[in-house]
């Protein structure tokens, strides 16, 4: 079922197109954003970014106003450039727009075109792409700028033995597990974007202007001679697939991945490494899949209770649909505010085996999914901060992960990636339903005992 009904969006459930470019630019070195719109639309992904990862975020802003609406915004884009070149001196300048920028019809590869000829820019590249939030959600913003970002450094060049890996909007902590599932299979490999750094960087006693950390533009270049690329990307659009576009101007072999977020699905993904290298899965790996199965078998009896809703991000949200099915606790309602049909198509297979039927909304809103949420009597809920309102509304715990999660402190250090990652999710997971389950049993048993007690008076 999919919710195509409602044509208002009453409390949504996901961020904007620009934003999700603006974070993958994040995970570039040297990278600075620029968003050509309103001021008010760079200061609210920043308010946004802040909150999440609780780091000190730049993004620039071209502060498009009523004037620039009428004559075009040329003039305070380069203005704009000016000013980021001059105060941050990045390597890379990403450009994304907003909703305002696009409905004017401003021509972004030209403008760029015509403020590079005739300027000496050694050592700085300047990446548009168009990101109006009338066109997607920050997922399909994130995939653009990613692709956007591999086009640009795409050369012919030389064969080489090592792979590529394109992640998802995920957080910091899952950066860093896949990276370091990777160096224990010894395999060379350009991650991309990389933004574990960058977006969640030690303290350094100084604020810089630009974070140390991200994907090496050198490396980039060298993904066009990959022996083949892993991305994590199973409901990403053709159109936006980095990956997709290695393979179809490159010859890159594409093995496309669900996130490595369960057992199957970390399985299947140093299943692939072992292909590619030729080599064992690595004992410490081995011993973390073990660990998982012991908590597995702990913990199934009470996440046979479990009646998730699941929301968020496509790839998280397909991500945890499987863990949480093959831990016994089938979704009762898997909803995105992104429009993906891929994402309808996978689940619809995982959960056909079901004893219930969920409910899968796409494109949706936060009033659709308590509704859907209560009718299938959902007890627990796993998403992002925009989901308090079940807890709020319905009494229904949500389990955090995704973006943002700004009313509980860490969300850039919540780890859910691989055997460990999985391990984790699954007890807060568990504690979760079961801190719920005893809260309401002992207020069940109280208002049991006061109704007893009223009877034996009345008698």
């Amino acid at each position: 079922m999919t919710d195509k009904a409602r044509m208002v969006n009453e409390n949504q459930c996901q961020m904007c197109m620009p934003l999700g470019g603006v974070l993958a630019f994040k995970g570039v070195e040297g990278a600075m954003p620029l968003v050509h719109g309103s001021q008010g639309c760079s200061t609210y992904m920043r308010l946004a970014s802040v909150e999440h990862y609780n780091e000190p975020i730049d993004i620039a802003s071209s502060s498009l106003n009523e004037k620039q609406t009428i004559h075009g915004g040329e003039g305070n884009l380069r203005k704009a450039l000016d000013n980021v070149l001059r105060i941050y001196q990045p390597k890379v300048l990403g450009v994304v727009t907003t909703c305002l920028a696009e409905t004017i019809g401003e021509d972004m590869q030209r403008m760029i075109k015509g403020y590079v000829e005739g300027r000496n820019l050694k050592g700085v590249d300047i990446i548009p792409v168009n990101t109006p939030s009338y066109a997607g959600s920050q997922s399909e913003g994130f995939w653009a700028a990613t692709r956007a970002i591999v086009e640009y450094y795409a050369r012919p060049g030389g064969k080489h033995d090592g792979v590529n890996v394109i992640i998802p909007h995920i957080s910091p902590a899952d950066i860093r597990e896949i990276k370091r599932i990777l160096d224990l299979t010894g395999i060379e490999y350009t991650l991309l974007p990389d933004y574990s750094m960058t977006l969640d960087r030690p303290y350094g006693g100084q604020y810089t202007k630009i974070a140390p950390g991200g994907t090496r533009t050198a490396d980039i270049a060298r993904m066009t001679g990959a022996k083949a690329t892993i991305q994590f990307g199973t409901t990403c659009p053709e159109e936006l697939s980095p990956g997709r576009y290695l393979q179809q101007e490159y010859g890159v072999p594409l093995i496309n991945l669900p996130l490595p977020i369960g057992l199957e699905n970390t399985d299947r993904f140093t299943e692939a490494l072992g292909q590619l290298t030729g080599l064992p899965v690595p004992d410490t790996l081995v011993i973390e899949r073990g660990w998982l199965l012991d908590a597995m078998a702990d913990a199934h009896k009470y996440n046979a209770e479990g009646r998730p809703v699941i929301y968020g991000e496509p790839e998280l949200v397909y991500a945890f649909a499987s863990v949480c099915a093959e831990n016994g606790a089938y979704p009762a309602v898997v909803a995105t505010g992104t429009s993906s049909s891929q994402l309808t198509a996978r689940l619809r297979l995982l959960l056909a085996e079901a004893d219930r039927k969920s409910v899968l909304l796409e494109e949706t809103d936060f009033t659709a999914i308590e509704s859907a949420a209560v009718s299938t009597a959902a007890n627990i809920a796993i998403g992002h901060s925009g989901g308090k309102y079940l807890t709020e509304r319905r009494g229904i715990p949500v389990v955090r992960m995704g973006f943002p999660i700004h009313d509980r402190i860490g969300g850039q250090r919540i780890l859910s990636a691989g055997y460990a990652g999985t391990l984790a999710f699954l007890d807060r997971f568990t504690n979760a339903l079961l801190e719920q389950k005893y809260a309401s049993y002992r207020q069940l048993k109280r208002e049991q005992l006061l109704d007893h007690i009223s009877i034996e008076g009345d008698q």
